[in-house]
């Protein structure tokens, strides 16, 4: 029983590991789309960041450095998007589209010259997993959570503080009225475009900062298209949470974990009646974006207020159609 608990709790531990790009991916575009813009670009911003990011290590040994460099890089591709889509009101999905292939571009360019280095020793240590005090000692939890790299205990950080941000502050509750209703907003006196430029940026550097976590933390290597349809799934998981951040930790997690069953699964022997039982690596791949769809199907199927995207979510505002 004791054997099963630790192999348990060794297993939770890596979904967590494993969910932690998604989980800031699906809090920036949450940052996004609670401002009434979809950006499908997310992929392109992960993209951006991991690139940018260990080029950033590479060059500075600094792990604050790499994390900044990955968050600029995804802030850039967003303040692309924001520009074409909030000032010029271009197609939100189409420009979303474009700055996905503009970030696989540049990412792929700038790896060329990435490619088989390691990451530097004060990075590698600063990114080390580490055990929080107290916390940590809780039983089956402490492990699962609170000894983790500083880069997973940041994820779970930030959703709590966008939760309280979008729940209990009166910006948050602003930035919710201009995904809501913009010209409604715009009447109350609140700055619609400032507050999507603003929440769009800071979204896409979220985004370049979990890009980078696969190749600071997790990889940690520069590999081409790291981030292998991530970006996808993060638009996805957006709507299975709800658009709540909290929610987002737990569907980011989720996520990790049906990931882990795959990898655990491609390693083990089953026989029942004498036959064996052959768990093919393409079809457990397969599963957490499977079980992605099944829960889209559901999550899409109830009505409840709470359930629904911001009413404003994807229509390009002017004030002048007020």
């Amino acid at each position: 029983m004791i054997a099963f608990l630790d192999a348990l709790t060794l297993f939770l531990q890596t979904a967590v590991q494993m969910g932690t790009h998604i989980l800031f991916a699906v809090l920036g575009g949450i940052l996004c789309e609670k401002a009434g813009n979809m950006n499908l670009g997310i992929e392109g911003m992960m993209l951006l960041g991991a690139s940018v990011g260990f080029a950033a290590a590479l060059s500075s040994a600094n792990p604050f450095a790499a994390v900044f460099a990955a968050g600029f890089a995804g802030a850039v591709g967003a303040l692309i998007y924001g520009v074409i889509t909030i000032t010029l009101r271009g197609n939100q999905v189409v420009t979303g589209l474009i700055l996905t292939i503009f970030g696989g571009g540049v990412s792929g360019f700038l790896g060329k010259n990435l490619s088989g280095k390691a990451l530097p020793e004060p990075v590698a240590a600063a990114f080390a997993p580490l055990s929080v005090p107290l916390l940590s000692c809780i039983p089956v939890a402490g492990q699962i959570f609170f000894q983790q790299s500083p880069y997973v205990l940041a994820g779970m950080v930030l959703a709590a503080l966008l939760y309280g941000y979008f729940r209990f502050t009166r910006i948050g509750l602003n930035a919710r009225s201009v995904g809501e209703n913009p010209a409604v907003a715009d009447a109350s006196g609140i700055p619609v475009i400032l507050y999507k430029y603003v929440h769009v940026i800071l979204g896409g550097f979220f985004c370049g900062v979990g890009g980078a976590y696969l190749s600071l933390v997790f990889v940690p290597r520069w590999q081409e298209n790291i981030t292998a349809g991530a970006g996808w799934i993060a638009v996805a998981l957006i709507i299975f949470s709800t658009w709540n951040p909290l929610r987002a930790v737990f569907a980011a997690y989720l996520f990790g974990a049906l990931k882990g069953v795959g990898f655990k699964f491609q390693n083990i022997d089953l026989s029942i009646f004498g036959k064996k039982i052959i768990f093919y690596p393409q079809l457990l791949d397969m599963l957490p974006y499977a079980a992605t769809i099944l829960v889209l199907v559901f999550i899409t199927r109830r009505k409840k207020k709470e359930y629904q995207a911001p009413a404003g979510l994807g229509t390009p505002y002017f004030r002048e159609e007020r």
